[in-house]
């Protein structure tokens, strides 16, 4: 038992310390071999009851977490799974309707290509008829010129001629002489 002195001290100090040692040498509580029996009722009913309050309160809870969180990444996977059949849909429409426009470009770039060379062909075909009938033309009017030219080629050669006969012989030739002499060699 403890002094009068050192109760009164433990009083004033508000602290449990003992203030003297005690005699025989005491145990630490938990390892004292006279306090196992209560220590283990105590740890049976203390681990039981906290066996029940994580049974019946901490472990629904976490288990309904848990399983929401397993239907959330379900509904979250179903969704992306979804949503990938829609973007490859689109993506495969998307595609199919570039084809076709491909392949509607280039009928309306062939048909232009056609429809421009026939233009070409026919304006090609106008101005060759177009210079077929101005060398037509040209040829006839060389003829004509040709033969005018030729036809005052014997009158030329009759005034030459007797422009020569008049120096070589000294007397004037009428020129419708010669022109008769002319014709009358050329038939």
């Amino acid at each position: 038992m403890a002094s009068p002195k050192s109760q009164e001290q433990t009083l004033t100090t508000g602290l449990l310390v003992p203030t003297a040692a005690p005699q025989g040498g005491a145990k630490f509580p938990p390892f004292d071999s006279s306090t196992f029996a209560p220590q283990l009722v105590w740890l049976v009913i203390t681990f039981a009851a906290l066996y029940l309050i994580l049974s019946r309160v901490a472990l629904p809870r976490i288990g309904s977490v848990i399983e929401e969180r397993r239907a959330r990444i379900a509904r979250d996977l179903s969704e992306a799974e979804r949503m990938k059949a829609e973007t490859d849909a689109a993506l495969k429409a998307y595609e199919q309707s570039l084809a076709e426009a491909r392949a509607k470009a280039q009928a309306v770039a062939k048909e232009t290509r056609d429809r421009v060379a026939a233009a070409l062909e026919r304006d090609r075909l106008a101005a060759d008829q177009a210079n077929a009938a101005k060398i037509a033309e040209m040829e006839r009017r060389i003829a004509e010129s040709k033969a005018r030219a030729l036809a005052s080629v014997n009158d030329i050669a009759a005034d030459a001629a007797a422009a020569l006969v008049g120096k070589l012989i000294g007397q004037d030739v009428p020129v419708e002489e010669i022109r008769q002499a002319l014709a009358a060699d050329g038939s």
